[in-house]
């Protein structure tokens, strides 16, 4: 039997002024057919793990189309037009199939479609017609609709944040698949949407409030007939009528338990919503607790959350080190102009007034001009052994530089925005964690899986930008209401 694989992945952030196009997809992953094997063969991504759970079978994988590209702003309608296009084109010389394995994010958004994932999800399944079987792999930051679930027979979303886990959600798709085909389950499905948006301050899924709500959604995997179940964090900063948080339950045969069972879980989340609002803490604030504690200290940089599609250039933190004159402290920045001038001046330069950061737009902070030292520079080139977020395993920042004040602030200068996911961006370029007393790492809860072994105390500091952890400075005008916290739900 042959199981087609296909996904257009991207999280896209609509509060940000530059659209993503072609060329952002073209720079991470556009491929079809043979070519997508090599791309994710070694990865933990849940591409990686419908390889790997497919070779454990008899069936085949017929990998058909994949587009991915880093977090950004909202997709173009001519580049969704063209990704579409050439997926179902794909999708149609693929053959016969016998099952369909997807792996959407859920928090797309385009100029024409701001359901852009129901919307390719419908349009796969008006091709393959209404018997054929199609497994659906969800981003824990999905905005999910009902057109997501009325166009697959069962959706399984990332159970971590940090997302490591997402390798094994695509080998239990094939599973589901498997038992599917041979005619053992039968799956059905049944989606929550709750009233509730989750903080995304408040999304790490081992610590409490969340913890415990993936324990109780855990236990009812016990429950006879139960296949699956999921739990939806939200993406906050796609203004689409579909964000906010939910739960999916997918049964064996019987939709009413998948109904029932859902609405428990989204019971217990309107019952506990008061512990899912974000607790905030300023730039000062964390700088004061900070000295308090044993370093390196990782600064969680909420507003200028590269995982969230921010322009990794914010300054915010930067400025208020610069004005207390230390402590020594490590940041990277997204500044292809100032890493050319580095690299053109060459290790051992000396820099008057280099302008760093702060270019993209006008929400992230002013440009840092500092007098520096240029310690080196690289190709930005590195990779990542370990299961991280993201699942990948080869990076590419583009020219790099690492420059120095002279009172400890290091700051590397890259070409491409690339999130904190691995330490090799550090290490590869000659830095060593441990030297430092803060590491401001661009995220909110993505980056821990890399930087929590070296960093004994965190802080999530609610920063200015497109993906500030202070929900309600947002000018939502599509968004659901009622929705907690923006409006009472008694």
């Amino acid at each position: 039997m042959r199981v087609g694989i296909l996904s257009i992945q991207h999280e896209s952030n609509t509060f940000i002024q530059t659209a993503t196009t072609l060329a952002d997809f073209e720079h991470d992953v556009l491929a079809t057919g043979d070519e997508i094997y090599p791309i994710f063969k070694d990865s933990a991504h849940e591409i990686g793990g419908f390889f790997a759970g497919l070779a454990e079978t008899d069936l085949e994988a017929v990998p058909i189309f994949v587009a991915r590209a880093l977090p950004g702003g909202t997709i173009t309608a001519e580049t969704v037009d063209t990704l579409i296009s050439q997926m179902l084109t794909a999708l149609k010389q693929a053959g016969p199939l016998d099952g369909l394995l997807v792996a959407p994010h859920g928090a797309g958004v385009s100029e024409s479609e701001r359901d852009l994932d129901g919307y390719w999800l419908s349009l796969v399944r008006e091709q393959v017609g209404p018997e054929l079987p199609i497994i659906c792999t969800l981003d824990a930051h999905a905005n999910v609709s009902q057109k997501m679930i009325d166009a697959c027979d069962a959706t399984i979303v990332y159970r971590s944040n940090p997302h490591i886990d997402q390798k094994d959600r695509g080998i239990e798709a094939v599973r589901l698949m498997e038992r599917t085909l041979k005619g053992e389950v039968k799956p059905t499905q049944a989606a929550c949407f709750v009233p509730v948006a989750i903080n995304i301050e408040r999304q790490h899924t081992s610590s409490e409030p969340c913890a415990s709500l993936y324990c109780q959604a855990d236990e009812m995997l016990q429950t006879p007939g139960v296949l699956s179940n999921s739990i939806i964090l939200g993406f906050p900063y796609a203004d689409v009528e579909e964000m906010g948080s939910g739960f999916i339950v997918v049964t064996d045969n019987n939709p009413q338990q998948a109904r029932e069972l859902a609405d428990q879980l989204g019971q217990t989340l309107i019952d506990r919503r008061e512990e899912f609002v974000a607790n905030l803490i300023d730039i000062e604030q964390a700088l004061q607790r900070s000295e308090q504690m044993a370093g390196p200290v990782c600064f969680l940089d909420m507003g200028d959350n590269i995982g969230g599609g921010s322009p990794a250039d914010g300054t915010a933190i930067l400025h208020a080190i610069e004005s207390r004159q230390g402590p020594v402290s490590f940041a990277c920045l997204y500044d292809p102009e100032a890493a050319q001038a580095a690299i053109t001046a060459g290790p051992g330069a000396t820099m008057i007034g280099l302008e760093m950061g702060g270019k993209t737009d006008d929400q992230h902070g002013a440009p840092l001009v500092a007098d520096v030292n240029v310690v080196s520079v690289h190709s930005g080139h590195f990779t990542e052994s370990e299961v991280r977020h993201g699942g990948k395993t080869e990076f590419h920042m583009g020219p790099t530089a690492v420059v120095q004040t002279d009172y400890g602030l290091t700051i590397m200068l890259n070409s491409h925005r690339t999130p904190p996911f691995s330490l090799g961006q550090l290490t590869s370029c000659n830095i060593e964690p441990g030297d430092y007393q803060i590491l401001i790492a661009k995220g909110v809860q993505a980056p821990l899986a890399a930087y929590r072994p070296v960093c004994p105390n965190l802080i999530r500091v609610n920063t200015p930008g497109v993906t500030s952890a202070d929900m309600e400075q947002f000018d939502y005008k599509y968004r659901r209401k009622p929705l907690f916290p923006f409006e009472s739900i008694d």
